[in-house]
């Protein structure tokens, strides 16, 4: 079982922003910026092109109105997406809201919030959804 069921399940704490019967959408604790949400397929498929056709073609449905939601929480450019899939066996994508291509190098130093922060995060993009 990989760490994002674990977080799909509830078997740990999460900041989430959204979910439907497939997908599940949470904060990343880590993030580049504030708004940096990771999208999660609810089922355990490690590289985002072996995810099922179905899965695939809904993911960015899903993801439409939570990026909408982070640019007017955190204005920004644009939010922009990345599959990195290398820390975690588990097919995700990252929505990171974007001002310069710089913005999505996840070599970059990571914010580090206190809960109170990411609480705050969460209830701003919760709040445009």
């Amino acid at each position: 079982m990989t760490l994002f069921t674990k977080i799909i399940n509830g078997e740990i704490p999460s900041y989430k922003i959204a979910e439907n019967e497939k997908f599940f959408a949470f904060l990343d604790i880590f993030p580049l910026h504030k708004g940096h949400t990771l999208i999660v397929p609810k089922i355990e498929v490690d590289k985002i092109f072996d995810v099922p056709d179905e899965y695939l073609s809904e993911i960015l449905l899903f993801a439409k109105p939570i990026a909408k939601a982070i640019e007017l929480a955190y204005p920004c450019n644009r939010v922009n997406i990345i599959t990195v899939g290398l820390e975690v066996p588990h097919a995700h994508i990252h929505l990171i809201p974007t001002n310069t291509t710089n913005d999505m190098n996840l070599a970059n130093k990571k914010l580090t919030l206190t809960k109170e922060e990411l609480l705050q995060v969460q209830e701003s993009i919760i709040r445009f959804l």
